[in-house]
């Protein structure tokens, strides 16, 4: 008999360690997973929430934000760039076409032409730099003397500039401008400069000057060089105004403080917000 006691006894510690264990257990993993063991079902949509939350991605798309123009007409567009190139042009010519407007501008500056170069560094070289020195000042007076001529050519082609046109220059780049000049005047102001320049070229003394520069570097070199300057100084005159229409055009894009009227104000004002 007390050995039955003593049997059923140690049954009922052994169960009772086991359950305490379990309880431990389910305690554990309920601490852990967030799983009720005792009660699975409840827990299963709970733990479905809980730790692996639904997540839903929506795809997105990249648009380019348009040109706000909603207040603006085409008219306005188009008198805007207008009025943008005209500045461009009337202030660029005019600071060209004075004394040291070219020679003195570095942006602009004509050089002595590349295939001269050795011509310039073999004068130097025998003492003869003040007049390599007055051969590329005078190339520079004619330019300035003859960029008077671009200016009834660009405003022929500002007035000219569609609807369509404006619109996509208001859309371009910080020289979109200025290229859609340059596209549409190229031929004609080489064409039209051509006798000018060469005009100018005599009239400042520089095809006196060139002569002599290039003679006696043939006589010291022994060598026969040519060079077309009519052609050379008439394409750096055209290079000029270009890039002195494409600063302007820039500053206005972007320099609120350079939009001196109302309509370059407002037009430009709007392609602001989408920069």
């Amino acid at each position: 008999m007390r050995k039955s006691i003593f049997i059923a006894a140690g049954l009922f510690l052994s169960i009772s360690t086991q359950a305490q264990l379990l309880d431990i257990l389910k305690s554990t993993v309920k601490d852990k997973t967030g799983i009720d063991l005792n009660n699975p079902q409840a827990t299963k949509g709970s733990t479905a929430t809980a730790t692996t939350p639904a997540t839903t991605t929506t795809p997105t798309s990249t648009k380019t934000t348009p040109l706000n123009v909603g207040s603006l007409t085409s008219t306005q567009i188009s008198s805007g760039l207008k009025e943008a190139l005209s500045i461009g042009v009337t202030d660029g010519v005019k600071k060209l076409a004075l004394t040291d407007g070219f020679l003195k501008n570095e942006a602009v500056k004509i050089l002595m032409p590349e295939k001269l170069r050795k011509v310039d560094a073999t004068l130097r070289s025998v003492g003869l730099g003040s007049l390599a020195d007055e051969g590329v000042k005078l190339l520079n007076r004619a330019a300035e003397d003859a960029v008077t001529e671009a200016a009834p050519i660009f405003t022929n082609a500002i007035t000219s500039m569609t609807i369509t046109d404006a619109k996509n220059i208001l859309l371009g780049s910080n020289n979109a401008a200025t290229s859609y000049l340059q596209g549409k005047t190229q031929s004609q102001l080489f064409t039209a400069f051509q006798p000018k320049v060469k005009a100018s070229l005599g009239k400042v003394g520089a095809d006196t000057v060139w002569k002599n520069l290039i003679s006696k570097y043939n006589t010291f070199t022994g060598q026969a060089v040519t060079t077309d300057l009519n052609e050379y100084v008439t394409t750096e005159t055209i290079n000029g105004v270009f890039k002195m229409v494409a600063d302007k055009e820039s500053g206005i894009r972007n320099s609120p403080a350079m939009r001196t009227t109302s309509i370059l104000q407002k037009v430009f004002g709007a392609q602001d917000g989408n920069r």
